[in-house]
């Protein structure tokens, strides 16, 4: 990310009454704990990968753990998202102000865009 790319961004939802995360309130702590979870799990992965091409594994048995790294991300990902459209998307709906309304929604399709590429 280029300097400063975020500071801006940052600073617009501290305004709005965001956290500086740019949440109305903070990830539930069943969501963040099972996140945390997975996430130590999937780095415990990546280091095997990383054994693995140290040792001069296989190819295809490595692309297959780079495969299923992928897909432990992807559900970490899922999980993040839920959490966010249940309370951050949910309360602009609420809230009825169609600016920030349509800036979540926007929000969400570039973050879904970005998501498939």
């Amino acid at each position: 990310m280029p300097s400063g790319a975020g500071a801006g961004f940052a600073g617009d939802r501290a305004s709005a009454g965001y956290t500086l995360w740019g949440y109305i309130a903070r990830m539930r702590k069943d969501i963040k704990a099972s996140c945390a979870k997975r996430l130590n799990r999937i780095e415990g992965q990546v280091r095997g990968i990383a054994r693995m091409v140290d040792e001069d594994r296989y190819c295809i048995d490595i692309v297959t753990q780079v495969a299923a790294v992928r897909a432990a991300l992807r559900r970490v990902e899922e999980e993040i998202l839920r959490d966010h459209v249940a309370h951050c998307v949910e309360h602009a709906i609420a809230s009825g102000n169609k600016a920030d309304q349509r800036r979540k929604i926007e929000e969400l399709m570039n973050v879904v865009g970005r998501a498939e590429r």
